[in-house]
């Protein structure tokens, strides 16, 4: 899901990363400025990121509804959908390392065949929802067998090309991502429990994964990520990536939109927090949006 190929790749270091280097970013736009304005929080409220950058709410009500009068959101299929298949991707990544470290580099056959147990684990969990999502195990199933068969070709071709390659390198390479990585969003008046999708460090670049439609606004979660990471570990933070996986014709696609964490984002999203911070701390009802979808998870409080 995360990984890419040798296309997306060159166009990664030939064209997107030279041009981030080349356009620059204000100084008082990085993370790192987290002590000043326009980053300096107003008010003193904390902020899941997932509420600043998810504007599926136009007028944003639904951040009003659950931060100010407390109410729970009811999950609708896309939200179960994704997350069922945000953990299932998550798991098979992480399994794999473990079962790098546990059987090391001269048993890749264990390491695939243990791999597998994940399958039945996860069209179990996807029984559930088969008669709200009736797709649900095809997607499931899908879904495990792009990563399983990933895995194993990654696996494969590095051991083919490292005689001599130890656990902990073999585990760097077959999975090059740090996953939901833990953040702490305070510097910027965030939540401090923020939990990033996926992280390369070799780039850097922040992924952020999406089942379902591109939206613009996505690109706000990178962006967030993008600045907390740089008022943490205070090195600059350029490029994102919003990997999507739809299904189409009972088929799973994946596109990925590689971008440039400028200005023009990085201001759009500080707007939003202080926006939205100032809604919650003076407890400001937005009001009904103007296109309240039925599927939203708060259209029985608006409703």
């Amino acid at each position: 899901m995360y990984f890419m190929n040798e296309d997306e790749r060159k166009k990664l270091l030939k064209g997107l990363l030279p041009k981030s280097r080349e356009i620059g970013v204000a100084e008082e736009l990085r993370g790192w400025s987290w002590h000043q304005p326009p980053l300096e929080p107003i008010y003193d409220v904390r902020l899941p990121l997932y509420q600043i950058a998810g504007k599926y709410c136009q007028s944003g009500r639904d951040v009003f509804l659950n931060r100010v009068e407390k109410k729970k959101a009811v999950p609708n299929k896309a939200m179960q959908l994704g997350s069922l298949f945000h953990k299932l991707v998550v798991s098979i990544l992480i399994c794999t390392k473990k079962l790098i470290y546990h059987y090391g580099p001269s048993e890749p056959g264990k390491i695939i065949a243990e791999l597998a147990g994940i399958r039945q684990e996860y069209l179990t969990r996807a029984e559930a929802l088969k008669d709200s999502i009736p797709e649900i195990l095809s997607y499931t199933e899908q879904l495990y067998n792009y990563k399983h068969y990933l895995i194993s070709s990654r696996l494969h071709d590095i051991l083919s090309r490292q005689p001599y390659i130890g656990e902990d390198s073999l585990a760097a390479q077959v999975v090059p991502f740090v996953l939901e990585q833990k953040l702490d969003g305070t510097f910027l008046g965030l939540s401090p429990n923020l939990s990033a999708d996926a992280f390369v460090y070799s780039e850097p670049m922040l992924l952020d994964l999406k089942f379902g439609a591109p939206q613009n606004f996505h690109r706000l979660t990178t962006t967030g990520y993008a600045l907390v990471m740089e008022a943490i570990y205070e090195y600059p933070i350029n490029i994102g990536c919003i990997v999507y996986c739809e299904f189409k014709n009972n088929r799973m696609h994946i596109h990925k939109d590689f971008h440039i964490i400028n200005d023009e984002l990085r201001q759009w999203f500080i707007e939003e927090r202080d926006e939205k911070m100032r809604m919650v701390y003076d407890e400001i009802d937005p009001g009904i949006s103007p296109s309240c979808a039925e599927d939203c998870p708060y259209f029985a409080h608006c409703s």
